[in-house]
């Protein structure tokens, strides 16, 4: 459906209208499948979380950002070989450009696996978190966040199941064992502190689906298939949602994972967000849904970006990007990946 004039701002659905009428879930479930087809971002309201707890998690992550840097570098990410913990600003990297952020990275609480000669790649990802013994609260907020968020990201993936005419729990084998989450709390230095508009790169994301949580300061931006870009300023009570390449994956187009950015705030102003992805576990392969006819003849097809393959294998699409995203532990803890250049000699399907 093409736009008629150019889009200013990103549309809003309530997510209760998929538990309402039978009239009001069908208007929910069309205007999902508009919404993901022709913006791939959205504001989310109706989602049941409680106000509460969403201050908690701004506060706690506020409250891990203004503990002395040796407090944060206790569980710095480069210790980690399974990419958890803390980046200090500059650490991470978008299409080889630095990243002005500092963020922590939080996954599911999965025991290591074992990794050696003959084990898939992907195994080394999975394994514990880093947690800050200066600020206990931080576990026991993230994890109860991460808890309601996860909940709230498998009933929409439900929804857009179903507005793609397949049974609303087709994605479930696939993320259901051990699922592939990741929270990133993030904090955006000012451009005085930084030097650089690039709080993070132009890219998409990798899993099923990303909801965003932000506190006061814009600064994420959306891009149109004009080359403009959107503001997804923040609104109170909501959070943003967009379409990861998994959706892209299993629709073969038909949903398409949208580009996106951060730029860095104004000089003397900093930006808070919390970002939750949804994704499958690591040793699942990507299904192709069968869409109905009419469905299938608006498919633009899969994105073909020769700087970002992507693979039906979760584990692997996830391994790739990880490695290049952040380098210092990749060569800490995987050289062996890097030398042999695994992931490259793969053939992808896009």
């Amino acid at each position: 459906m093409a736009e008629q004039t150019p889009r200013r701002q990103l549309p809003q659905l309530d997510l209760s209208g998929v538990d309402g009428t039978p009239a009001e879930r069908t208007a929910f479930l069309r205007e999902l499948r508009v919404v993901a087809r022709t913006v791939g971002f959205f504001y989310l309201t109706g989602h049941g979380i409680d106000q509460r707890l969403i201050d908690e998690v701004l506060s706690v992550s506020r409250g891990f950002f203004a503990l002395p840097e040796a407090d944060k570098l206790a569980i710095e990410m480069v210790n980690s070989p399974h990419f958890r913990g803390y980046n200090r600003t500059g650490q991470e990297y978008t299409r080889g450009e630095r990243d002005w952020r500092e963020q922590v990275d939080i996954g599911p609480e999965l025991e290591a696996l074992p990794f050696g000669p003959g084990q898939p790649a992907w195994t080394r990802l999975q394994g514990p978190n880093q947690w800050p013994p200066a600020l206990p609260d931080l576990r026991a907020t993230l994890l109860r966040w991460q808890a309601e968020i996860n909940a709230v990201a498998i009933r929409l993936l439900r929804a857009f199941a179903v507005a793609l005419e397949q049974d609303e729990d087709i994605f479930e084998p696939i993320y259901r064992a051990r699922p592939n989450h990741l929270i990133k709390i993030i904090r955006y230095p000012g451009r005085d502190a930084t030097g650089s508009e690039q709080g993070v790169g132009a890219h998409k994301d990798s899993g099923f689906l990303t909801l965003l949580l932000q506190e006061t300061q814009k600064g994420l931006q959306v891009e149109t298939d004009s080359g403009a870009w959107i503001d997804a300023e923040p609104r109170a009570g909501t959070l943003i949602v967009n379409i990861g390449e998994i959706l892209e994956l299993a629709s073969d187009g038909y949903l398409r994972a949208t580009v996106h950015r951060v730029v860095t705030p104004p000089a003397g102003a900093d930006r808070l967000s919390v970002a939750f992805f949804l994704g499958a576990s690591f040793d699942t392969e990507v299904p192709l849904l069968d869409l109905p006819p009419a469905l299938k003849a608006q498919s633009q097809g899969l994105t073909r970006d020769p700087l970002n393959p992507l693979f039906r294998n979760v584990g692997q699409n996830a391994l790739k990007s990880r490695l290049r995203s952040h380098p210092d532990v990749a060569q800490r803890h995987h050289s062996d990946l890097l030398a042999a250049q695994r992931l490259e000699q793969a053939v992808p399907i896009a």
